[in-house]
């Protein structure tokens, strides 16, 4: 935690072990700009009162220090997890909650917007491909159908990690399902001869 807190809030040289200089932080870093916080949801209690506190004095303290910093900054939080159901469960600060929830925007997960599957996986086999100096290769019609199958339970990560996979382990000059994860392809449904069903595909 206080790691969290200082990469957040700075800390004062001498803070703790290993503090031997002054040091901004995120907070600070960012002012008059915009600050995202990923995975509020696993923010622990003690931390998530002074999330609260700075949001709602626009103030912080760096670790170690007295002085209070004022910051202007736009606060965007990011949750895999219901916030509301954790409330409800006791894991998350309802006021925290409620200063947060200005403006809720729900991204559904990646098995209900399937449409958006291509696009990502050619954005993300162009960038892996691109990354290593390589052209980026032609896509099976087997690779988009076991994509389009697959239910992403790891949503966009889970897809970019897949594709970097196959930009690191393909020497083809087309990606095909022999490219892919065999637990992918396994959890698709589907064994790679059967790949035949159509699936929403974007015009090269």
């Amino acid at each position: 935690e206080t790691l969290i807190e200082s990469e957040l809030f700075g800390h004062e040289r001498g803070a703790f072990t290993g503090a031997i200089k002054d040091r901004p932080g995120r907070f600070e870093l960012a002012e008059s700009g915009t600050i995202f916080l990923d995975d509020i949801d696993d923010v622990p209690l003690s931390m998530q009162v002074k999330l609260l506190r700075v949001l709602q004095n626009r103030t912080i303290e760096r670790l170690g220090g007295t002085r209070t910093v004022p910051i202007n900054v736009r606060v965007i939080a990011g949750s895999k997890r219901d916030l509301k159901q954790l409330v409800a469960e006791g894991g998350f600060r309802e006021d925290l909650y409620y200063r947060l929830n200005v403006l809720p925007v729900t991204l559904p997960p990646l098995r209900e917007r399937r449409e958006d599957i291509p696009v990502l996986m050619e954005y993300f086999l162009e960038r892996y491909f691109r990354r290593r100096n390589e052209d980026v290769p032609a896509i099976s019609d087997a690779v988009r159908q076991a994509f389009g199958r697959y239910s992403w339970p790891g949503n966009v990560r889970e897809l970019e990690n897949a594709c970097e996979r196959i930009a690191q382990t393909c020497s083809c000059g087309t990606v095909r399902v022999g490219c892919m994860s065999a637990s992918i392809l396994f959890r698709a449904g589907t064994q790679p001869a059967e790949l035949g069903a159509p699936v929403v595909s974007t015009a090269n």
